[in-house]
């Protein structure tokens, strides 16, 4: 039914947890899994050396935190037997980018973490998921905390 299922991660329990679910279900669906990490664009103040520098640290870190969040995906599918697929991206709007690539790899499912925010939790902090779930063309499965 499944054949390509995209899993956004942050390299929290959370996303392990929505990875781990992800695998099982591309193993029995005999689907591949894609993950994805999207990093938010460095906060460019000013001009000159100082921002640049800045900006070289800000996505060195950025791109080590994603490539340690891809890996641990990584290291669940294999396990699994599940073929991987990363991929890191820069959006301002992390759902936005999350809708765009399954858009673009051809993602038919999308497996992704939540805390389950209500209330005014949810107004302030917003949610990622609640934005993929109501703007997604495809199923979204959601592992709660």
């Amino acid at each position: 039914m499944f054949k390509k299922i995209l899993v956004p991660t942050d390299g929290s329990e959370l996303a392990a947890r929505a990875a781990v679910t992800a695998a099982w279900l591309a193993k029995n669906q005999r689907a591949q899994v894609v993950g994805l990490y999207v990093i938010d664009p460095f906060p460019y103040i000013g001009i000159g050396d100082a921002s640049s520098v800045g900006l070289q640290a800000y996505l060195s870190e950025a791109r080590s935190l994603a490539e340690k969040a891809l890996d641990a995906v990584d290291r669940v599918c294999a396990a699994q037997g599940v073929e991987f697929a990363g991929d890191t991206i820069e959006r301002n709007v992390v759902h936005e980018g999350i809708l765009e690539t399954t858009e673009a790899e051809g993602c038919d499912l999308i497996v992704m973490g939540s805390h389950g925010r209500q209330g005014w939790k949810a107004l302030v902090l917003g949610s990622v998921a609640q934005n993929v779930l109501t703007h997604a063309k495809v199923p979204v499965l959601i592992v709660k905390s």
